[in-house]
């Protein structure tokens, strides 16, 4: 079993922010523990994304434990490989007892604590963490294998660049961050570029002489509980804004893609051999997410006026183009068509977690990580407990909270040991 030991107080499943961040929590508190990583640490920012990704918050959300962002841009936005460098970074700094290469492949229940399964044998522990995120298995539209044998096709995790993609047009199909932000990748490398727009909301980039992400922290909007959402716990299911940090920062704009060549369609919904279907939903998605971009500017608007902040006035967003017909076909063939990119996102597999603390649906019932068996937690979801909860800047508050409680835990079952002594 290699140095694995074969029970630990605490087992932290997942090696990456999320994962290491528990680590550096439970190491603060003097507890015993391990972090089993099936790969290696990072290992989703090393092989999920494509050559130009960059983080769309700025460098300064960057808060692990004890470990900000302390480089000489705060209001940058990090590329892929200095994102990996910063997580492998904190991993040194807080010499986590990471043990790469060992999968779990059950965990259940043994007595008060937990057998895990894994590649190296088993372990058993007192407490476990799961902090694999919710993206396991990347997902496509049910009817991708319909489609023409001569059309490439990749997922968005698949995705490194344009050189990759055989000559012609391509498909992108779906609108959230990943899907503008390759869909611009592809417009950029002077690609033509089809998408397919779903609903997801936009964000400006800049805006009142300002990155909106300050004024938003300034706002509080980072920090505001999943409870005190008007969704409540439905928020969990929101796409993300979609904006980017590439070249210092900016808008996307999908009208503007349009006046530059890009063509625009509504939701694909279905799909046979080289033909396609949409549907007639492109102008209403293109005006939601242009209220959500404004909705924002005057949440910024009112903030600035009601603490009297001298700021330059900016003009909210004005749409530039328009649809004159929406298409509700394609033809791949006929239109050069070669490649399509799934950029649909991803579904969950807790399949190998035998522990009954999952809802109807799947998705593990928690209350700020603290799950409804106990002694098992979850970390590093979206909205776990705020809208940072997913990203670098809630991880440290997430991972504080559940550390409190695991040694709670651990002190209440020192105390009924001794009693039952």
């Amino acid at each position: 079993m290699s140095d694995l030991h074969t029970h630990y107080p605490v087992v932290v499943i997942g090696g990456g922010q999320a994962g290491l961040a528990m680590s550096a929590q439970l190491k603060a508190r003097g507890i015993a523990h391990v972090v089993l990583e099936k790969n290696t640490i990072a290992h989703s920012w090393k092989t999920q994304r494509w050559d130009a990704f960059c983080l769309v918050t700025p460098n300064w959300q960057c808060r692990l434990p004890g470990f900000a962002y302390a480089g000489s841009d705060p209001h940058g936005f990090m590329l892929r490989d200095e994102i990996v460098a910063y997580i492998e970074d904190f991993a040194r700094h807080i010499d986590a007892p990471v043990r790469e290469g060992v999968a779990v492949t059950r965990l259940r229940q043994s007595g008060r604590g937990f057998m895990l399964e894994t590649t190296s044998g088993e372990i058993a522990a007192d407490s476990v963490v799961l902090a694999v995120s919710g993206y396991h298995i990347p997902k496509v539209l049910p009817f991708a294998d319909r489609l023409d044998a001569s059309i490439t096709q990749i997922h968005s995790s698949a995705y490194r660049n344009p050189d990759q993609l055989p000559p012609g047009e391509i498909l992108v199909v779906g609108s959230g961050q990943s899907g503008c932000q390759i869909a611009e990748d592809l417009h950029l490398a002077g690609r033509k570029v089809h998408l397919a727009v779903g609903s997801a909301p936009r964000c400006p980039r800049f805006y009142r002489g300002r990155d909106a992400v300050d004024w938003l922290d300034d706002l509080g909007q980072y920090d505001l509980p999943v409870d005190k959402h008007s969704l409540k716990e439905g928020v969990r299911k929101n796409a993300n804004h979609y904006l980017t940090g590439r070249d210092g920062g900016r808008d996307i704009d999908l009208r503007r893609f349009a006046l530059e060549g890009m063509k625009l369609y509504g939701r694909l919904k279905d799909g046979r051999g080289t033909r396609l279907q949409f549907g007639g939903d492109l102008q209403a998605n293109l005006d939601s997410a242009d209220r959500v971009y404004n909705g924002i500017c005057r949440l910024i608007d009112e903030h600035i006026a009601r603490n009297k902040i001298a700021a330059p006035v900016t003009p909210h967003y004005e749409p530039v183009w328009s649809p004159s017909a929406v298409p509700t076909e394609l033809d791949l063939a006929a239109s050069g068509v070669t490649g399509i990119i799934w950029t649909t996102g991803f579904r969950s597999d807790w399949s190998w977690v035998d522990l009954p603390m999952f809802d109807g649906t799947g998705y593990p019932t928690h209350k700020r990580g603290i799950t409804s068996v106990d002694g098992a937690y979850v970390i590093g979801l979206p909205w776990l407990y705020t809208w940072g909860s997913g990203r670098f800047v809630g991880v440290a508050r997430d991972t504080e909270f559940v550390a409190d409680q695991i040694t709670e835990r651990s002190s209440i079952s020192r105390i009924e040991a001794r009693e039952v002594a």
